[in-house]
């Protein structure tokens, strides 16, 4: 056996046993590690450039003021929530594209972050909201679309390949909507929305950061409770109750939970794209795990935001909005892995 197969972890007095997966745990903590240094690598990119080590020191309450106000109040809110909504798309994405057992069963491809964008914009150009209710916006829409989506599907059961199609219809629908209200709205508000679509993490102060961490608190002990019941549900849901899981009281819960993270990201750095698509998947091809990992996924989106967030910044331009570079990472990531899954067939 594989030194980096299952192996077991025990609590004294075995109050606790986990099992290990060897392969998994090792890339979850390369991941870990790696996401953390670009974090600190965001914090000291900037018109004032500080080095790793002052980033550090000033984290440790060891820099002087101005290294301070400026990781703190300036940079350290943009890094976090780059962190925080690139952790809830890649847990969306495995959830979503475990229910749908498909590779573009990403809630950008679907439909959801389209919906979450549609409930946003309508707060953004017809109420003129504040920050608050963009995010409720962003919650509602994204809500709604999952119903309207869940309900076209559903036919003996909702099955994956229908899930994908019915959500690709409803999200060119919301496209042409969204570009609708652009239309019909005034210049400034328009200008205001269009970037808001591309996603962007620019501006983003601790007003930002808290909404999503407090979210997150609550959606992500339920995402990991459901992963279990993930693991069954791909095996095909006669399989699934075979085992004991109402496949479709399951469905829907694992639903409500990856429509909430994904309209909580979408609300803080708008609908960057390809973010939940590409992260499930390269990070299980890294763990070689057949289960969904919802934690390496998670890593690998807060690894993949933050990155491309700063290949914004130090690469190209430090005002780009973050969403163009995952755009065009991501659109050469989808187009490898249709041309990979056609070679197969």
């Amino acid at each position: 056996m594989s030194a980096l197969a299952w192996h077991g972890v025990r609590t004294p007095r075995d109050r606790v046993s986990l099992r290990v997966h060897g392969r998994s745990a090792l890339v979850c903590a390369a991941l870990l590690a790696a996401a953390l240094a670009v974090g600190v690598a965001g914090v000291g990119t900037g018109d004032y450039p500080l080095s790793p080590a002052e980033v550090i020191a000033t984290l440790l309450g060891r820099g002087d003021q101005a290294s301070a106000f400026i990781v703190e109040t300036l940079r350290l809110p943009r890094v976090l929530t780059a962190l925080l909504v690139g952790g809830a798309f890649g847990i969306a994405g495995a959830m979503f594209q475990s229910i749908s057992r498909n590779p573009l069963g990403s809630p950008d491809v679907i439909g959801f972050t389209m919906g979450s964008a549609t409930g946003a914009l309508v707060a953004i150009l017809l109420v003129r909201g504040t920050a608050l209710q963009i995010g409720l916006g962003a919650v509602a829409g994204g809500t709604a679309t999952a119903v309207a989506v869940y309900l076209l599907a559903l036919r003996n059961g909702v099955h994956g390949y229908r899930l994908v199609l019915v959500g690709i219809g409803v999200s060119a629908a919301l496209e042409s909507v969204n570009a609708y209200l652009l239309t019909r709205a005034a210049r400034d508000d328009a200008f205001v929305a269009a970037h808001w679509l591309v996603g962007s993490l620019n501006g983003r102060g601790w007003e930002h950061v808290w909404p999503v961490a407090a979210a997150l608190a609550l959606l992500v002990p339920l995402a990991l409770a459901l992963s279990r019941r993930l693991t069954m549900l791909e095996m095909g849901d006669d399989a699934a109750r075979a085992l004991g899981v109402r496949a479709e009281r399951s469905r829907l819960a694992v639903i409500f939970v990856a429509v909430g993270l994904t309209a909580v990201g979408t609300a803080s750095t708008g609908p960057v794209a390809f973010v939940a698509l590409a992260a499930p998947q390269l990070a299980r091809r890294l763990t070689g795990a057949a289960a969904p990992g919802l934690v390496s996924a998670a890593l690998m989106g807060a690894l993949l935001l933050a990155a491309s967030d700063l290949a914004a910044q130090r690469l190209l331009d430090r005002d780009l909005p973050v969403g163009v570079v995952t755009g065009a990472v991501g659109g050469v990531y989808l187009a490898w892995l249709l041309w990979s899954g056609w070679r197969r067939t």
